[in-house]
């Protein structure tokens, strides 16, 4: 049971590093290539003279996992696709050579199936096969290393992000009366955004470009607003697409290659898809097959009037291009991709859905393979996030015109704005301000002066250096015709019912005290 629990655990922490790029090449040259095959069998046929070269390592002891993994990541990784697949081959070769020679090698045999797991593009799916194919010693061992390995660079993230131009830092702090389980275990703890310097009321603290945003579907395609930056068009500016299934409109050159280069080409483009040195599908057939599936998601966002499908998807995107470009020289270390799975998310249930199924279309038609990485649970993880961290695009006071819905309020897709989803223009994603916590008395608020998706971060009041940052998910103000005692209850039940949480701010502290005071005449 203890090692099931584990395996979860990292599944449940690596479903998102399965969206690379190089997952759908590997996988679709492991099942296409015969090449590729003869050499998979050529290198087991290797395995024991590669065992023999490496049991002298197995000769040290004790077997210490810290000391191992510190081995292990300060050797260089291979950069090419090509590079990886013949080390992958080659550690599962080692692996298998050393295991072979009994118990005592077990440690190195872990390494080597580590090293191998570290260069898989679908680590779920290796973890899977070790367990069914290893040892329960050796696997365990593999785990602990991936346990040991996944801790450190959650602790070495924050010290390489986000960079001293943003006045923040991120820091983990325990949960509001947080207790332990169990005695001696430690408290759960929440990561949050903390200023590095002084600020006064008024005062941008930062500002930040959005990874993905989308319209609200009432505006998308009209080509009345830019599809990227989400700025109002006039006619002089728009820049629109002939052809395109969604409709886009940009306001200058610079946002249509933004779009283009970060996620529209992989999910709306008309010609074949780059995948490592092959390209996607380009006769005929798969030109009428990616037409279809761009078409039939169109018509979903269209008719159920909800953008989150199109900014998943393009959250999706730009992971995979992201990941895409980490195998280039120089490239940075950490990606849209590593920065999602440290995100808190609302937990949907997976069950089989049109609109996962509809955007894993969309991208098996550009990249063939898709389909085995994108699954129902997968997509619900990553849209649980989106929608719990998603920031509301308001410029001004909002606006009055967004057509009302319906649905009942479950169902819609929120986003955090002190405005109110119903008054915004669009959603935006953004790398930092995810991390920030609500109040309802907040000492910040996103600000949108340009009248574009760019967010700056603005004080509302005196913040000093080690100040937690808090902004409002909901509308906090009461509106005409609202009590005080009514606003507080309607923003409560619309962060309980959308964000899953009792808010427990000082400011619903206080007036909860008050209401109380003035129900019973006490003072």
């Amino acid at each position: 049971m203890a090692r099931t629990s584990t395996v979860l655990t990292i599944v449940g922490a690596s479903a998102i590093a399965s969206f690379a790029i190089y997952a759908f090449y590997f996988d679709y040259k492991r099942r296409n290539d015969v090449a590729f095959r003869k050499e998979l069998r050529r290198q087991h046929k290797k395995s024991a003279k590669l065992g023999a070269s490496s049991s002298k390592e197995a000769t040290t002891t004790p077997y210490d996992l810290k000391t191992a993994l510190e081995e292990i990541r300060a050797e260089p990784l291979p950069s090419t696709i090509e590079e990886r697949e013949k080390y992958f081959l080659e550690q599962l070769a080692v692996g298998e050579g050393v295991l072979s020679q009994g118990p005592l090698f077990e440690l190195p045999a872990a390494k080597a199936f580590y090293r191998a797991l570290r260069v898989y593009p679908n680590t779920v799916e290796l973890i899977m096969i070790l367990q069914k194919s290893l040892p329960g010693t050796t696997f365990n061992l593999v785990m602990d290393l991936m346990n040991f390995d996944v801790k450190s660079r959650v602790e070495e993230y924050y010290d390489h992000w986000p960079s001293s131009e943003y006045n923040v830092k991120i820091e983990q702090k325990p949960l509001k009366n947080a207790e332990p389980s169990k005695p001696g275990e430690p408290v759960t703890k929440r990561l949050t955004v903390v200023a590095t310097k002084d600020f006064a009321p008024g005062d941008v603290i930062y500002t930040e470009q959005p990874m993905a945003t989308a319209l609200d579907v009432d505006l998308e395609g009209k080509g009345t607003h830019c599809s990227h930056c989400l700025r109002r068009l006039e006619e002089f500016m728009s820049i629109k697409v002939p052809d395109d299934p969604l409709g886009v409109a940009f306001c200058s050159k610079a946002c249509q290659l933004a779009a283009t280069s970060n996620y529209h080409d992989l999910l709306f483009g008309n010609t074949p898809f780059s995948v490592g040195k092959d390209v996607g599908p380009s006769s005929p057939e798969a030109k009428k097959r990616r037409e279809t599936a761009q078409n039939a998601l169109v018509k979903f966002v269209e008719e159920s009037g909800k953008p989150a499908p199109l900014i998943v998807a393009r959250c999706i995107a730009r992971s995979i291009i992201e990941q895409m470009n980490k195998l280039n020289p120089g490239s940075a270390s950490y990606s849209f991709s590593d920065h999602l799975e440290r995100l808190r998310y609302l937990e949907i249930v997976p069950t089989p859905n049109e609109e996962a199924k509809l955007v894993r279309d969309i991208f098996n038609a550009a990249v063939p393979g898709l389909e085995d990485f994108l699954k129902d649970d997968r997509y619900s993880v990553i849209k649980g996030k989106v929608l719990y961290n998603a920031i509301g695009i308001s410029f001004g006071g909002g606006r009055p015109d967004k057509p009302k819905t319906g649905e009942r309020f479950e169902s819609w897709d929120l986003t955090r704005t002190p405005h109110g989803t119903s008054r915004q223009t669009g959603a935006g994603f953004y790398r930092l301000s995810s991390y920030l916590a609500h109040s309802c008395d907040p000492n910040v608020r996103p600000s949108f002066p340009k009248g574009t998706a760019e967010l700056h971060l603005v004080a509302n009041v005196a913040i000093k250096a080690g100040d937690e940052l808090n902004m409002c998910f909901v509308r906090s103000t009461p509106s005409d015709n609202e009590s005080k005692e009514d606003n507080r209850r309607n923003r409560r039940q619309e962060l309980a019912r959308g964000w899953r949480f009792a808010c427990e701010c000082d400011k619903c502290t206080r007036e909860g005290v008050e209401l109380q005071k003035a129900s019973t005449g006490t003072s």
